[in-house]
Parts: C-alpha cells; sequence; structure tokens
C-alpha cells in the first residue's frame, strides 16, 4: 500500500500501526497529492490510503481521479479531518473505494485498508463486482 498524507509524525503512526498486520506492506510514502501521483504511477499499490486536505498544487480530492487513470486496479481508501456525512459522498463520487475519517482512530483506518485490498482489482467504486 501507499501512504499519502502530509503529517509525517501521521504517516509514521499510520506505517507502526499498518505494520501490525502481516498482510499489510506499506511500499511507499508521499506527503503531498504531486509526490503520491508519482508514486502510484511508479509502484502500482493495491490501495492508496490518501489524505485528501493535503497543500500544494493538486488536492486530493483531484488526486483521486488522477490516480484511478494513472493504476486503476488500486484501490483508493480516502483520509480526512471532516465528517464522513459531510465528504464520504464527495470522495465516493471521485472514485474512492472507501472514506475514513482520521477520528475514528488506527484500527478503523487499518480495516478500512484491509477491506479495500480484499475488494477485487477489477472492480470500480462506480461498477459492480465480477461474478
Amino acid at each position: 500500500m501507499l501512504l499519502c498524507d502530509d503529517a509525517p509524525a501521521f504517516r509514521a503512526l499510520l506505517r507502526y500501526t499498518l505494520a501490525e498486520d502481516p498482510d499489510v506492506v506499506v511500499v511507499g510514502e508521499a506527503g503531498d497529492a504531486e509526490s503520491g501521483l508519482r508514486a502510484i504511477a511508479e509502484l502500482r499499490p493495491d490501495v492508496v490510503l490518501l489524505d485528501i486536505s493535503m497543500p500544494g498544487g493538486v488536492q486530493g480530492l483531484d488526486a483521486i481521479a488522477a490516480m484511478r487513470d494513472c493504476s486503476p486496479r488500486s484501490r483508493i481508501v480516502a483520509l480526512s479531518g471532516f465528517t464522513a456525512e459531510e465528504m464520504s459522498p464527495v470522495a465516493l463520487a471521485r472514485g474512492a473505494h472507501a472514506y475514513v475519517e482520521k477520528g475514528t482512530g488506527t484500527p478503523a483506518i487499518r480495516d478500512a485498508v484491509r477491506a479495500a485490498a480484499a475488494t477485487p482489482a477489477t472492480t470500480t467504486p462506480d461498477a459492480p463486482a465480477p461474478e
């Protein structure tokens, strides 16, 4: 998986939490959406955990669609401090597979990553899973 968050300390916490799961391997990190786009093009990770509120020219919500275009088989878990009620529909409409609030805690984030990883790679947010 690829971690994309502008806060180095939060990325470290996520990396530590996710390392407890033997099925999750962090293959790269990015501190802004532009770096995340370069990393997804190079690494083609199964899952991207993407903070949708990062500084820089490309914002996280715009990066979702760009990442889906770049690596259609990667599943994107959008992450933000905004409430799920407020932001989840927007992130899902842009192509994210899931949305998680930062305030829900690292176990919930880990669960969302695991669920996204379990989704068939050919499934897109707006298409049914293959039978």
